[in-house]
């Protein structure tokens, strides 16, 4: 079983999933606290521009025009979140679970101010879904399909609380039941959240590790998606950081972006950030690192 692992910050704000392809019999709950190796577990960040000739090996890009399609014109041929699943399910990809982090640093105070109209990151109002709350939305619908028991992890780190060390769960059992119980969670603690730092997803991603090491050593992905207005470059650094991985497991999408420019912003989001996930998922299975 492979887990997927999506971490989405914008300046300072991570949101991290973890997602399993491949039947699942055993219970998710992220409660083991070992500290063990994780050197086959960290992402890829070498290149986040996929180039031309990365894509012409995805599955998705062969499917669905290859050769020399445009991306985005690629991307715009997906209307709907139903399209994406079925796309991602043609491709490869088998069953699915996800566990969420959140970045609640002070950081997500100012990244709005030039793609989310000045406001917080973490604003919630009833007349607009803030970028975290639309991530959750879109990504957990479209993979709700593919998960075998709608438990889900959900963490938030980075508040004043957790800081750089730790993380926090967003229900007491330790997982929430479906995307949707991710959402009411999120709505329920962030306005009593108080934004701190520094920013780290290092406590989210030894939270996972610790997760998926409970469900004995499942190969790890991670999709990382960035909300707010960046500056994105210094993601570029952080791959000089990383230990060896058996397989290129990281995926980087800018939301705004996406979401600004797509003639279909859900589906062409969904689909960008959910294209490598299957040839991913067939790779490990291929050398047996799925635990059936």
């Amino acid at each position: 079983m492979e887990f997927i692992s999506i971490i989405i910050f914008g300046g300072i704000v991570f949101l991290i999933w973890y997602f399993c392809g491949g039947s699942s019999n055993q219970s998710k709950r992220a409660t083991d606290k070992n500290n063990s190796s994780t050197n086959k577990l960290y992402p890829d960040l070498s290149n986040l521009q996929k180039s031309k000739a990365s894509m012409q090996q995805n599955s998705i890009w062969n499917m669905f025009g290859g050769g020399g399609s445009d991306y985005n014109a690629i991307l715009d041929k997906f209307t709907s979140l139903e399209e994406v699943q079925n796309a991602i399910r043609q491709a490869g990809l088998e069953s699915c679970n996800l566990i969420f982090g959140i970045d609640f640093t002070v950081s997500n105070l100012h990244q709005g101010r030039i793609t989310f109209g000045g406001n917080s990151l973490h604003a919630i109002e009833p007349r607009f879904m803030n970028p975290y709350q639309q991530v959750i939305c879109i990504l957990g619908e479209t993979l709700e399909p593919f998960d075998d028991d709608g438990i889900i992890p959900a963490f938030g780190f980075g508040d004043a609380s957790t800081k750089d060390r730790s993380v926090f769960s967003f229900r007491s059992q330790g997982y929430c039941n479906g995307f949707h119980d991710v959402l009411n969670a999120y709505n329920e603690l962030t306005p009593n959240v108080r934004l701190s730092g520094p920013t780290s997803f290092a406590p989210l991603i030894r939270q996972a590790i610790d997760t998926v090491k409970k469900l004995n050593l499942w190969p790890l992905s991670i999709i990382m998606v960035g909300v707010g207005d960046g500056p994105w470059e210094t993601m570029e650094e952080f791959d000089d950081r990383i230990p060896a991985r058996k397989f290129d497991n990281f995926q980087f999408v800018e939301f705004h972006k996406i979401m600004s420019t797509a003639r279909n912003p859900q589906a062409a989001f969904a689909l960008h950030a959910l294209m490598e996930i299957p040839d991913q998922y067939k790779l490990v299975k291929k050398h047996g690192l799925l635990n059936f």
